[in-house]
């Protein structure tokens, strides 16, 4: 059985955090979803669970940082370049910010967002053919 991964963020407003994430292209399993939690389906592995800041803090003893600092940068590979335009471009429109320019190193590309909470996010696309010979040198 491949590894799952359950990316658990704590957010401020769960409708509009799903709102947001359902417009990424990312549906919510009403399975593992009520008034305190909700699961992005990202892939067959992958999945986002918000919550709640209240269900957050049952999970941890620690304060849940400011979503002024950044702890965390979660990144996802994306199958073209378009893929990584149309991700980051929906964020954009649903309300997320784009957090710095796009990098292009050729063999790889890459843009990335924060959600509404302030969670940092990037995608990026790596030419698999270009990869098999290693990243090119300086």
């Amino acid at each position: 059985m491949p590894t799952m991964v359950f990316i658990n963020l704590p957010v401020a407003d769960l409708d509009r955090s799903k709102s947001f994430y359902e417009a990424l292209g990312y549906p919510i399993d009403s399975d593992f979803t009520d008034e305190t939690a909700a699961c992005a389906v990202v892939s067959d592995t992958v999945y986002v669970m918000l919550l709640t800041h209240a269900k957050f803090a049952e999970f941890t003893d620690k304060t849940i940082a400011d979503p002024d600092t950044i702890e965390v940068i979660n990144s996802l590979s994306a199958d073209s370049k378009d893929d990584v335009h149309r991700v980051v471009d929906a964020a954009v429109m649903a309300g997320g910010h784009e957090d710095r320019p796009e990098m292009d190193l050729g063999f790889m590309y890459q843009r990335s967002f924060t959600d509404p909470d302030g969670h940092h996010w990037e995608h990026v696309w790596m030419d698999q053919a270009a990869m098999q010979d290693g990243p090119p040198s300086e």
